[in-house]
């Protein structure tokens, strides 16, 4: 079976049949549905080896992550793959967690060989070598989660969003307020954990509150770690202990709610917790927190790539992450003493 049979059942051109099977160029939806309809029929599939010898291009997106059992991560990854989808290109996936030898592999030589057409890095600071290496190439590069130096990036304001959950639970009262941020394993790319300490201790410092720092406990981002951090900060005596939590992650902000209960407190009458993500859990937990929608920079990376390996393509004029305030019922006015 070859592209020309496929061309007479549909009625259309050769050149036609190629844009509506790789989706580039410019082909009407009656047509394009009725050349995929023909292929079907007749059991064409395009053959990929033809087609990156015709075009120099794999249709292959390397998406590199530090983490794949991390929420934010997994939801990057999944609004990430269906716009390449879409656009006809496959994804190919590199995950780092490790000693440091996994990176060093895929940047010095994973990324290197000619299999993927472009680039997006995920909470990764790549080093001024790593980026030289992959514009050497050629291929596009596209950075979600922080600055990174001479490529797009796309992140949101870590310290902004801190400082609006911290202002959150001041605006209902609270003045003794914790923080659970990351400890120092995960103050590693883009510093997030201390950007978000930032924000919660300019929060209160506007306050006129000075910040505790026996308030401030380190966890690792997970329900565990947020359950043992709480468990420590709510186990002081009741004059002591903190009206409310700002949480550096949802997770942790479960694990502080489950602590709660556990000593016998009620959420939100004993103790407020927000959190940052809105995890797809949170409503079910009824938990405040700050939505940063992480589907959706993985689906802009991807439409930022397009601008760059697609001809016609237009990348986006805006490519700010945008994040809210979110209000369940995790949080509420302190109890009166």
């Amino acid at each position: 079976m070859n592209i020309a049979e496929v061309a007479r059942a549909a009625g259309v051109s050769n050149a036609t049949v190629s844009r509506a099977l790789s989706g580039r160029g410019s082909v009407s939806p009656a047509t394009r549905e009725r050349v995929i309809e023909a292929a079907s029929e007749l059991g064409y599939v395009v053959s990929q080896a033809a087609s990156t010898l015709a075009s120099g291009r794999n249709r292959n997106v390397g998406l590199v992550l530090p983490f794949l059992d991390k929420w934010f991560f997994t939801q990057v990854l999944a609004g990430a793959q269906e716009r390449l989808m879409r656009a006809g290109y496959d994804v190919t996936l590199y995950n780092l967690e490790g000693d440091g030898f996994e990176r060093r592999e895929v940047f010095s030589n994973f990324l290197l060989r000619r299999r993927v057409d472009a680039v997006i890095a995920v909470s990764l600071e790549l080093s001024e070598s790593e980026v030289t290496r992959l514009h050497a190439l050629g291929k596009p590069l596209v950075g979600v989660g922080g600055p990174i130096e001479g490529v797009r990036t796309l992140a949101i304001d870590d310290v902004r969003a801190a400082r609006l959950a911290t202002e959150h639970l001041l605006g209902l009262g609270h003045t003794r307020i914790a923080h659970i941020g990351g400890d120092t394993a995960y103050d590693l790319d883009f510093h997030l954990p201390t950007k978000r300490r930032q924000g919660y201790e300019e929060a209160l410092s506007a306050a006129g509150i000075p910040a505790d720092p026996s308030l401030v406990v380190g966890a690792d981002f997970t329900v565990p770690g947020g359950y043992r951090a709480a468990k420590q900060l709510l186990g002081a005596p009741a004059g002591t202990r903190p009206s409310a939590i700002f949480a550096a992650s949802d997770e942790m902000a479960f694990g502080a709610i489950l602590a709660a209960r556990d000593l016998g407190l009620v959420v939100p009458q004993d103790v407020s917790v927000a959190g940052v993500d809105d995890h797809d859990m949170a409503e079910f937990f009824g938990l405040t927190t700050i939505a940063h929608f992480p589907r959706r920079q993985g689906a802009l990376a991807v439409d930022v790539l397009m601008a760059e390996l697609e001809p016609g393509a237009v990348a986006p004029a805006d490519t700010s992450m945008p994040f809210e305030l979110v209000v369940r019922s995790s949080t509420a006015r302190p109890r009166p003493e």
